[in-house]
């Protein structure tokens, strides 16, 4: 088997799932004779696919491919190895189904970095009330009136792009169209749809914030998910010939490196200062918005990071029961109830289940290889290589590994 039987047969296997997994396939641009041939198939057998993802991953071993494509398709077929089993009704443990599908593990975190975290945001919002109303209090008065969502998240969006196209290349024809829904279990989805375009869905349930707007379209669209797309559309699939990079599978690793770098967007393009550069997108729509204020807790807020994982590890490792995950996340996550269970819809959801550790540990990781940068090497320049490159978050986890003892040597010889 060659190199190009291999990726077929990933693909392929990819598309099997999506038959048993309905949303399994976030998307597909590849061939589309394979995607029919597949959709005109009997049922698959679930037990089947889960041998040919381990077949494919020996004949891997004997194939001409580079070293990071090679690591790529390993750890993806693996991935969809775990899923294939958990559909055949084989019992998997939550730590183990992360580990499998993000290469990364998981554990509960710390209390006491959340309660240090409630004594930052209590100094930043200061008052009598409890944390939790005065919490309330500030995200009340940032919220984005219903009507104003979609023109605030137009704004933002050119705003982002202007900065982006200054910075990284995109193909002249991209194009990002947003819609408002409402009744998902999540905040906001990009639908990548091939051909440099993408539907952005923005789910008005949630009540968005001024202070979280700019985070979520960098997210999706610019430098995050459609940005991403592009480039790897362009470069990797078009000129380069990886056609693994045309499909995007969820519950595998590059679901973790893409949540990762896309969480980081906002920092990657605009940096500290983001929230006086959102006052001022705001304030050109006649919003009003203190900036300064929202980046203070925001940055506090982000000791909270782990919360969500603790919830999926209560209810899915611990066999908790959903109200005391409800309480949980609004004792620590400082949320209301209605928040709280619709987070918890979204980690009860047999596919998503998992899927809060590509963000959470997805921003702990990614953040951590672009602070290990090599002398000279720019931020853009790090984040980049999160575009262009068919990483996974192994290979990462080895550089920043690498990037620590470096600093360690350097700094032990400089104190000799």
């Amino acid at each position: 088997m060659d190199a190009n039987q291999v990726v077929r047969g990933y693909l392929t296997l990819g598309l099997r799932l999506g038959r048993l997994e309905p949303g399994i396939v976030d998307s597909y641009t590849g061939d589309p004779a394979l995607r029919r041939q597949v959709d005109n198939e009997t049922r698959p057998d679930p037990d089947v696919l889960a041998a040919d993802a381990r077949q494919l991953r020996r004949d891997l071993v004997g194939v001409e491919l580079s070293e990071p494509r090679r690591r790529f398709l390993d750890a993806h077929l693996k991935a969809l190895e775990c899923s294939a089993r958990k559909l055949a009704g084989e019992h998997i443990g939550f730590v183990e189904e992360v580990e499998t599908y993000f290469q990364v593990r998981v554990r509960p975190g710390d209390e006491d970095t959340y309660a240090q975290a409630h004594d930052r945001l209590s100094e930043i919002l200061p008052g009598r009330k409890p944390l939790r109303d005065r919490l309330a209090s500030f995200r009340t008065t940032d919220e984005i009136p219903a009507r104003r969502l979609q023109g605030c998240v137009h704004a933002l969006s050119s705003a982002l792009r202007d900065r982006v196209r200054k910075r990284y290349h995109l193909p002249e024809e991209e194009i990002v169209e947003y819609r408002i829904v409402t009744d998902k279990p999540w905040s906001g989805f990009n639908y990548y749809l091939g051909g440099y375009r993408s539907r952005v869905a923005i789910n008005a349930d949630l009540g968005h914030r001024m202070s979280n707007l700019p985070h979520l379209v960098a997210h999706e669209s610019y430098p995050g998910h459609h940005t991403e797309h592009c480039r790897k559309d362009a470069d990797l699939v078009a000129k380069r010939g990886f056609a693994e990079q045309s499909i995007f599978l969820i519950n595998t690793p590059q679901c973790l490196m893409a949540e990762g770098m896309a969480d980081l967007g906002l920092h990657a393009v605009v940096g500290a200062g983001w929230g006086p550069w959102a006052e001022e997108v705001y304030g050109d729509l006649g919003l009003r918005m203190d900036g300064e204020l929202a980046e203070r807790v925001e940055l506090a807020a982000s000791g909270l990071l782990t919360v969500r994982q603790d919830a999926a590890l209560l209810l899915h490792d611990r066999g908790a029961d959903p109200d005391d995950v409800v309480d949980h996340l609004r004792r620590w996550l400082l949320v209301p109830e209605p928040r709280a269970r619709q987070m918890v819809r979204f980690l009860a959801d047999p596919l998503w289940r998992a899927y809060t550790t590509t963000y959470v540990e997805g921003v702990r990781l990614v953040r951590a290889w672009l602070d290990v940068r090599a002398p000279g090497e720019s931020l853009d320049d790090r984040y980049l290589r999160l575009l262009d490159e068919p990483l996974v978050p192994k290979m990462l986890a080895d550089e920043v590994a690498e990037g620590v003892s470096w600093l360690a040597r350097n700094i032990a010889e400089n104190e000799v």
